[in-house]
């Protein structure tokens, strides 16, 4: 059975689901609610790194996924906030 990391099984979704957009951060270093450090050292491969995801959509859209999200993630922490969007165009300007 192929097994896929979380975070690209929930881009694939997102892209599924019709989602403007996501973006996936891997950090150098971080720690969660246990305390434990993670880190990209260079003595040893971690595969554990920190990890955001972030995506932008409307309410209704965030609404509509966020079920599927929940039911993916075991365990982490999920944020849905507010933003407000200044600016947002393609490599072409439009």
């Amino acid at each position: 059975m192929h097994h896929q990391a979380l975070y690209t099984a929930i881009v694939q979704m997102l892209r599924r689901e019709g989602a403007a957009g996501a973006t996936v951060v891997k950090g150098v270093e971080g720690f969660g609610k246990n305390s434990r450090i993670h880190t990209a050292s260079i003595l040893r491969l971690s595969e554990d790194l920190p990890v955001i995801l972030t995506f932008v959509d409307t309410p209704e859209r965030v609404e509509t996924v966020m079920p599927q999200i929940d039911e993916m993630v075991g365990g982490g922490l999920v944020v849905v906030e507010d933003v407000h969007v200044r600016k947002y165009s393609d490599a072409k300007g439009g």
